[in-house]
């Protein structure tokens, strides 16, 4: 539990945290711990894969529908046919019905996009979110407690969130039709990843500070690997040394939950003394990493840090 203790240490002296959402979290729903940690202001942003994002949203609405396979280690490839043929998408154990899912927001998100590709205007792919969230469009076929939804809780709170890589994602692949259906003709309707890094850079500049024992302010909590733990936690060798910025503190905290080993060839196995060398934490930085599955461990470390 020590991660966990130093997750509360660090928020005890003031610090803000940043959570990033690799894997299939969402689908593994994390949301039922998550979105408390939110409430209780025990998150401050969160950098996610364009998958998570949404596979929040397909669970709140779809999730009646969800069918579990508890022996996916043993599915043959004709197996895994059957399930095509009946589109049912599946996430390790867990199958996302296409038509129920997937399809019922395209519907909602697309008459966004189109709308405001139409009026000229431009929004990232998690305000396309809190907008048909905020509208009300889904409501009627919620399928969980809306409390174990994190982006529901994310919306409420106005929670910055940054998705690297969203083209990736089921309805980045969505938009891009839409693009080439000329259904939206500016393909910069949705923000893009650039514009992400710079949005976070300035957020960094706005709340980074040094705290009173020597750390960086903002502190970095990695579930998973892969481009959502990879992009922002570049953001502070990139105003160190390409703006060459001055007095930018590096990241106050750093764990990172990961079954992945350290190996040239590993997803994002790196060690967190290696960051030392790329600018990213201190020598003195608090670092944790837990070898193992991030669908156990962040619910107990979330459990830990609201008293649970």
């Amino acid at each position: 539990m020590d991660a966990a203790k130093g997750y509360e240490t660090h928020l005890a002296a003031g610090g803000k945290m940043l959570v990033t959402l690799g894997g299939a979290m969402s689908t593994a729903e994390l949301g039922i711990s998550l979105a408390e940690m939110i409430r209780r202001d025990k998150v401050h942003a969160i950098v996610c894969t364009g998958a998570n994002l949404e596979e929040d949203v397909f669970n709140l609405v779809a999730h009646d529908y969800y069918e579990r396979v508890p022996h996916y280690r043993q599915l043959t490839a004709k197996d895994e046919q059957a399930l095509l043929k009946r589109h049912m998408n599946r996430v390790t154990d867990t199958c996302i019905p296409e038509m129920e899912a997937m399809r019922r927001i395209e519907a909602v998100v697309l008459k966004e996009w189109m709308a405001a590709d139409q009026a000229g205007e431009r929004y990232f792919p998690h305000e396309f979110m809190y907008q048909i969230l905020r509208s009300g469009a889904l409501r009627k076929s919620y399928q969980i407690d809306p409390k174990h939804s994190w982006l529901l809780a994310a919306s409420a709170k106005n929670l910055p969130i940054i998705v690297p890589g969203w083209e990736d994602s089921t309805l980045g692949n969505m938009y891009a039709a839409a693009v080439i259906r000329r259904e939206v003709k500016n393909v910069h309707t949705v923000r893009t990843g650039i514009e992400y890094m710079t949005g976070l850079a300035d957020y960094y500049t706005k709340n980074a500070k040094t705290l009173r024992h020597g750390e960086g302010s903002i502190g970095f909590f990695q579930i998973g690997g892969g481009i959502a733990g990879d992009f922002p936690i570049c953001v502070v060798p990139m105003m160190h040394q390409d703006l060459q910025r001055r007095g930018v503190p590096l990241w106050g905290y750093f764990c990172q939950i990961s079954d992945s080993t350290t190996s040239y060839g590993s997803y994002s196995g790196a060690v967190p003394n290696e960051k030392i060398t790329w600018g990213k934490l201190a020598a003195t930085t608090p670092k944790f990493v837990i070898e193992s599955d991030a669908t156990i461990v962040a619910p107990l470390i979330f459990a830990w840090v609201l008293g649970q």
